[in-house]
């Protein structure tokens, strides 16, 4: 699996980058960018679909 920084221990520099990369994959509106910021085997909810895993997000 692969590390994305910034990684824990965060100072509030690096928490405020890891706030603004996490806006700006939700924001991009790219499914499969999305998807990879959840586990393998995660259940989630978008409204009214409900996703099982990142295959199927």
């Amino acid at each position: 699996m692969e590390s994305r920084p910034p990684l824990p221990p965060f100072t509030e520099e690096t928490a405020r980058e890891k706030i603004r990369l996490a806006e700006d994959g939700w924001n991009s509106r790219d499914a499969a960018k999305v998807a990879l910021a959840y586990t393998q085997d995660t259940n989630w909810r978008n409204r009214s679909t409900f996703v099982n895993n990142r295959a199927e997000a």
